[in-house]
């Protein structure tokens, strides 16, 4: 099972992506994307935040669950109280697992805004967050 992991801004702009494979089963976390897919996971996507912005208002939980479906991919959100928007690209559901990975997300996430050299909708650089989160990846899915 492969994950696409992706940071939207508040102006819809990408603040942080990332690629990984599941650690549960005997997985050894690496993305097992075809080249033609890997390349469709960014419009796919992409193409949900139409209707994230649509569900959120209707959704009291910051937690959204599947919002989109794309053949069989599945599109789960974390909308954040200040319209960060965490999107997950996944093919099976575990929404327990998805949404501990996201808390943890979260949490990282909440600590990178406290950083007085970052602003929102600055893209995410940093090596620590990136491993911090595959580490939560590899914790949850």
């Amino acid at each position: 099972m492969s994950f696409y992991f992706a940071i939207v801004g508040t102006k819809d702009n990408p603040i942080y992506e990332a690629e990984f494979g599941t650690s549960k089963q005997g997985g050894d976390g690496v993305a097992r994307f075809r080249e033609e897919q890997r390349s469709m996971n960014q419009f796919i996507v992409h193409s949900s935040l139409d209707i994230v912005e649509e569900v959120q208002w209707a959704t009291p939980t910051m937690y959204m669950k599947c919002v989109d479906k794309f053949n069989n991919l599945l599109v789960s959100c974390f909308l954040t109280a200040g319209n960060i928007k965490f999107l997950l690209l996944h093919d099976q559901k575990a929404d327990d697992a998805i949404r501990q990975f996201f808390t943890d997300v979260y949490d990282l996430y909440t600590k990178t805004l406290m950083n007085p050299f970052y602003e929102v909708d600055m893209r995410i650089t940093s090596g620590v967050f990136d491993g911090k989160v595959k580490q939560a990846a590899k914790k949850y899915l």
